[in-house]
């Protein structure tokens, strides 16, 4: 399938970042004019403007200042850069703080923040709602027509949450439209234990040290409220944007497996998602790890819409708020950046474009350093990104052709971090999801991540670790897909609860029991250090972690467990279901186990990795095609150099960090 361009009128790749020239507005005829030099040197066309300028828009209230950016975005057009035009409300101003106190955020301690930092406001407050609106309507009244504009950025980074009065009464409102009758949430959320019944909507708060904390259902649906607090805002800030430039797509910035939001949700309400993206490459045979979670980011970012998304924040050089700012090593920042245009990125941007001279990011890592000039290597690396992006028109609005689909649940996430048992606080169910996409990525085999509520009718293999909560209908549904000859894998604490984290009743796991011919007895959680091994196709493999304890109830065995006094239990089965087959991982295991199974698994499902051959350790293929052809990218993620065979009797070499291209 092919996607339209991000920005309609500009079928070429974004790449660019976040420019902040109000910081230099006093060296506006020197250094404005020297960036516009340098970004197209580096091969710049697009920019973000306006992120947390609110306090240069609008000094005191009501008093506006707009001329600076009529001339930026003037200086843009004529340069033919697009505008990434951002609304502010990221970081108010500190008059508004001081003039209307009531939209500080109140933090679950019933604290009320000071002024400082960003994202410190209140999603309900009607003031700064208000403030918002008036803002946002005047910046699209004064750009609606202009020639620069090409994107909305909204606000920045959304996050936290609000524990004041006005969210209390919002979330009361969430529950009653939710349950409908007291009775009903008391029910979903077991409240009778421990005496904590609810007889009046009013006695209900939200999740705080200093008072309830235990209620699982309460957590989870406080988590799912506070989700729909940014969609709602989400919609507030884009209404007037969308009702005059109905053709300008609007996007806010991700932050990949971030677990305040559910982005699945946040998703539906943009036009396009984006992402920040911050690896911790280490320049050693580590950054293979380091790039496959990347790249489960990115297919995580690109599953959210089910297109092509965007990149909108990475580092060329050292990011100055990890622990160890490390500067990038040679080839790893075309390594990043092509890493996310082979998992669907239709842009390249970064944070950001001048480095500031104060404050805390001004050693953050950006395309024009302190020095000022084109003489840096970062900014040669970045010039060789623009420059090679600029030879791959044909791959915009191109799909990524995916057989395998893995679920990634935000609320399979929650109810896990809050159970109470396992593992205590080290259920790992992120980790545990990437490491069964590492398999896939190694093989060079393309992967949708999606959410348990989407459609698995394009797959042939669907991979669901850890389903520990079943969303309504969902057991249905995974059993039609393997009735209707769908392959699906799934893992220990799978089928426990449901929506409101009430466990099923007679026997785990739950309604899949029967897709699984498995019932869960127990499971055993074991200390570090210790582990349990499984017997599989003559071979040994580790379990650790967690076991669960399973008996057949028409699945087959195939490998068991060799110790302990569940020795010869079921630990990897499969049943087979009409046109289809179900199987169960009944252990966590190492890598090895999961690398040889999937390999199986691929072979017998008929799927194609990327490039035929196998690939050598640290070294990956991704996918992405157009209407007419298929481009293939072989990317080197380790620091030594591989060889890769494309034929019995054909090869090549990459070195270090090497990404090259195959079209086909």
């Amino acid at each position: 399938m092919q996607f339209p361009p991000i920005v309609a009128r500009f079928p070429h790749f974004l790449h660019g970042g976040d420019y902040n020239p109000e910081q230099w507005l006093k060296w506006k005829d020197t250094i404005w004019k020297e960036d516009m030099r340098l970004a197209k040197a580096a091969g710049i066309n697009s920019l973000s403007v306006g992120i947390f300028s609110w306090s240069m828009l609008e000094p005191a209230e009501g008093e506006y200042q707009f001329e600076w950016l009529d001339e930026v975005m003037d200086m843009l057009a004529e340069h033919k850069i697009i505008a990434v035009l951002a609304t502010p409300s990221g970081a108010k101003p500190a008059w508004m703080s001081k003039q209307y106190p009531e939209i500080l955020r109140v933090n679950a301690l019933r604290q009320k923040m000071l002024h400082g930092d960003r994202h410190n406001h209140c999603l309900s407050s009607p003031v700064y709602r208000e403030k918002v609106r008036a803002i946002n309507t005047l910046l699209v009244n004064r750009y609606k027509d202009h020639p620069a504009l090409g994107l909305w950025h909204i606000s920045n980074e959304y996050g936290g949450e609000c524990h004041c009065p006005l969210c209390q009464a919002q979330f009361r409102t969430y529950l009653q439209q939710r349950y409908r009758t007291l009775d009903a949430l008391n029910e979903a959320w077991w409240t009778t234990f421990w005496s904590h019944t609810y007889t009046d909507w009013e006695q209900i708060e939200s999740p705080s040290p200093l008072g309830e904390i235990n209620l699982n259902g309460l957590r989870l649906d406080w988590r799912r409220f506070t989700t729909e607090q940014f969609v709602d805002f989400y919609r507030h800030e884009t209404e007037p944007l969308r009702s005059l430039t109905p053709s300008i797509p609007c996007t806010t910035n991700l932050m990949g497996t971030y677990p305040g939001i559910d982005y699945y949700r946040l998703a539906e309400v943009l036009d396009v998602a984006s992402f920040d993206s911050y690896p911790r490459w280490t320049g050693t045979a580590q950054d293979k790890e380091v790039a496959c979670r990347t790249a489960f980011n990115y297919d995580l970012t690109r599953g959210l819409k089910g297109k092509p998304f965007m990149l909108m924040e990475s580092c060329p050089s050292a990011t100055n708020w990890q622990v160890v700012a490390k500067l990038r090593r040679p080839l790893v920042h075309e390594l990043q950046s092509l890493q996310a245009v082979a998992h669907g990125a239709d842009t390249v941007q970064y944070f950001q474009f001048r480095k500031s001279r104060g404050g805390p990011e001004q050693f953050h890592g950006a395309v024009v350093d302190h020095e000022g000039s084109e003489n840096t290597r970062v900014f040669r690396d970045v010039a060789a990104v623009g420059t090679r992006l600029k030879t791959l028109d044909a791959l915009v609005g191109s799909d990524t052709p995916s057989k395998v689909g893995i679920i990634f649940d935000w609320n399979i996430r929650w109810a896990l971090d809050d159970a109470k048992g396992f593992l205590q606080d080290k259920t790992g169910y992120e980790q545990t999801v990437v490491n069964h996409y590492h398999s896939f990525w190694q093989m060079g085999v393309p992967v949708d991540l999606i959410d348990s509520t989407r459609a698995f009718d394009k797959y042939t293999l669907l991979v669901a670790p850890m389903l520990f909560l079943l969303r309504e209908g969902l057991a249905q549904r995974i059993d039609q897909f393997v009735q209707n000859g769908g392959i699906f894998v799934t893992t220990y604490l799978t089928g426990y609860v449901n929506e409101s984290t009430l466990t099923f009743l007679g026997g785990f796991p739950g309604p899949l029991k029967e897709t699984l011919g498995l019932w869960f007895e127990e499971i055993d959680a074991l200390f570090p250090g210790e582990s349990n091994s499984i017997e599989w196709c003559g071979k040994s493999y580790r379990a650790f972690d967690l076991c669960e304890l399973a008996h057949l109830r028409g699945a087959t065995a195939l490998g068991t467990y060799r110790s302990d006094f569940y020795a010869g239990y079921p630990a990897l089965t499969v049943n087979q279901r009409a046109k289809g087959k179900a199987y169960c991982i009944a252990a966590r295991t190492d890598t090895d186990l999961l690398n040889d199974f999937y390999r199986n698994l691929v072979q017998e499902a008929h799927i194609k990795p990327a490039l035929e051959y196998s690939l050598p350790d640290g070294v990956t293929a991704q996918i992405r095609s157009n209407d007419k052809t298929d481009f293939v990218f072989v990317m080197n993620c380790t620091d030594t150099i591989k060889t890769v065979n494309t034929t019995q009797s054909e090869s090549f070499s990459l070195a270090p960090f090497e990404v090259r291209i195959i079209e086909r």
